[in-house]
């Protein structure tokens, strides 16, 4: 398949994509079309719930794998589309549609390169594609319940909208629930203790915390406290109870046990984590996949959103065609020329990378 017809072939599929609802936990109308799309080609797959996983053709248990990822499940359309979100229309160079920038366009644009080395017999690594689901959910059946299928894998790529620029570090996630206790009381009399106002002497010590490490590429940790509230409704009832929010956003340096321990340390209020999944991720700037872009000109740089990176305990580089700031908007679209250069600029990173010299 020549570059024109690996365009075409991808910009298809994107179009089929964004025509079918696929919500994260909803994926099975995606699933069942990306599977078609590898039969098609001859390449048999494997469906794990609402995942695709494919093989290159000579898969080797001898070489080391290299994993092709990205996902097919979308959010629901922002308030505001003018246009169907369902209905992929091209106009003035842009693909518009739900899902076509984020990540709809990585997507098609690894499967065509994955589709270019196939039945290549001179990989140095095995090549494995992934296109996986519940991402925008960090659900617990995406790309987390597929990765035990795997076997061992070295690094990967995790196609999502960079401008086709290296995210070599990304920000994790870590949400705090709080519980400020006071004790209730008649406000009228003014008894008790105010849990609210013990909450807000928390919160602005918060305000003030800060972390030492500073990362290069993904500047400080940051906090924010972003939902408060009470179990009392009672206008006249002095709240015994407090909870509020944190929404802390580490770098690569610091790790949320330290988060952990410092909040402790510094607050009254009882901290509980609702999770310690998605953590920051980094890969070295030394690591092959990162030099071989370098070498095409790619330039790095730490990203502040969350992807399947943080979830595969191996190297990750996240990188692909689309925008960020495109993500999640009304009319979301992605330039045409995007997924063409996406692919050329995938093919090239993998032949630096996977193919033997």
């Amino acid at each position: 398949m020549d570059r024109k017809e690996n365009h075409t072939d991808a910009f298809s599929l994107l179009k089929k994509l964004i025509a079918t609802s696929s919500y994260s936990g909803q994926e099975e109308g995606t699933a069942s079309l990306i599977a078609d799309h590898f039969a098609s080609h001859d390449i048999p797959t494997i469906r794990n719930g609402n995942n695709i996983i494919a093989r290159n053709k000579y898969f080797s248990d001898t070489k080391p794998t290299l994993l092709l990822n990205s996902h097919h499940d979308t959010v629901k359309p922002a308030a505001g589309y003018v246009l169907d979100p369902f209905n992929p229309v091209e106009k003035d160079g842009k693909l518009y549609g739900l899902g076509s920038n984020d990540a709809g366009g990585a997507l098609v644009a690894l499967i065509a390169a994955f589709l270019h080395f196939y039945e290549r017999e001179d990989l140095a690594y095995n090549i494995i594609l992934v296109a996986s689901a519940e991402e925008e959910i960090s659900g617990p059946n995406g790309i987390e319940s597929v990765l035990p299928e795997l076997g061992p894998v070295a690094f990967a790529i995790v196609g999502e909208p960079t401008q086709m620029q290296m995210a070599v570090a990304e920000r994790g996630l870590m949400v705090l629930d709080c519980v400020s206790k006071g004790r209730a009381g008649h406000a009228a009399r003014g008894e008790g203790v105010n849990a609210i106002y013990a909450a807000m002497e928390d919160i602005a010590r918060i305000m003030n915390l800060s972390f030492e490490k500073v990362s290069p590429l993904l500047g400080p940790t940051t906090m924010q406290v972003t939902v408060m509230d009470t179990p009392n409704r009672q206008h006249n009832v002095v709240p015994g109870e407090c909870h509020f929010v944190i929404d802390v956003r580490a770098n690569e340096l610091t790790s949320f046990e330290e988060i952990l321990d410092k909040l402790r340390k510094e607050l009254n209020c009882e901290i509980k984590p609702r999770s310690t999944r998605l953590r920051s991720t980094s890969i070295s700037l030394d690591h092959p996949l990162v030099q071989a872009g370098i070498q095409l000109g790619k330039t790095v740089y730490g990203s502040p959103t969350l992807s399947d990176k943080a979830l595969m305990p191996f190297p990750a580089l996240k990188m692909g065609p689309g925008d960020s700031a495109r993500s999640h908007m009304a009319d979301e679209y992605i330039e045409v020329e995007e997924i063409s250069k996406g692919i050329y600029d995938y093919i090239e990173l993998l032949r630096l990378v996977a193919v033997s010299s």
